[in-house]
């Protein structure tokens, strides 16, 4: 499934990029894929600048951004190795995008939720103490856009990134809003398998699960606060395992 229309998502939008971000995206994606499994090498210097046909300099920064992401380590006289993938980090935004362009798998939407569902309602537990009305506001209009978004999944979209990222915000912890790339890919998986704009019933049932989340703040009501964030993470993935499984029963042509 392709979501009506194309989201412009931060690292998941067509962009110009440098020469050295394009090998790096380019050899990131292949070693997320398992082309260059863990523990295997890198093809030489010599194989990698006539493949894509760049300056050593380009290169050397493309294997810099792949080692500062844990992906690679290289040393003299041995190569450049691929590391074991519990040195990879997943929190990169640009791995993250990486991982996106794959396509997703239920373990990792699973996963993606299990993270937001130990922060994100923290997040709005704190807001709900300390939300201005600047805050408030801000959330109330994303949720209004959401409302709006009846029949373009990307629009709806951009609106849920724009709440959930306004009460990072609210919270006023910064590493809270840090969080905001997983939030990204969670959404971006989630709208690409199965978006709420397409059933009346659940686009309503969505809208009125992020309202309760802010009249939560807005009442100062931490713990209600939290409840109603949790639920709409566990409503996303529930969405996306019916999707999974309608999918599955389809006959094929």
């Amino acid at each position: 499934m392709t979501m009506q229309g194309h989201s412009n998502f931060g690292r998941f939008a067509d962009a110009t990029l440098s020469s050295h971000d394009q090998v790096a995206r380019a050899l990131g994606g292949e070693i997320l894929s398992g082309v260059y499994p863990p523990g295997s090498k890198l093809p030489s210097e010599a194989e990698m600048l006539s493949r894509f046909g760049v300056s050593r300099t380009v290169l050397r920064e493309a294997f810099k951004t792949l080692t500062a992401k844990g992906l690679i380590v290289s040393k003299t006289r041995v190569g450049t190795t691929v590391l074991d993938s519990a040195h990879w980090n997943f929190f990169d935004a640009d791995i993250l995008a990486w991982k996106v362009t794959q396509g997703f798998d239920i373990a990792f939407i699973r996963d993606l939720a299990a993270i937001r569902v130990a922060i994100e309602p923290a997040a709005a537990r704190s807001a709900a103490e300390q939300a201005s009305a600047k805050d408030i506001a801000e959330m109330r209009r994303c949720v209004e856009r959401m409302a709006a978004a009846t029949s373009n999944a990307s629009e709806f979209a951009e609106a849920d990134l724009a709440f959930h990222k306004a009460v990072g915000q609210a919270s006023g912890n910064v590493l809270m809003r840090s969080l905001a790339a997983v939030i990204e890919t969670a959404l971006l998986a989630s709208f690409r398998m199965s978006s709420p704009v397409r059933e009346t019933e659940v686009h309503d049932e969505s809208v009125a699960a992020h309202s309760r989340i802010v009249d939560a703040i807005e009442a100062g009501k931490g713990d209600e606060a939290a409840e109603a964030m949790q639920f709409v993470i566990g409503h996303g993935v529930a969405r996306i395992e019916r999707a999974g499984a309608s999918s599955k029963r389809r006959p094929s042509r």
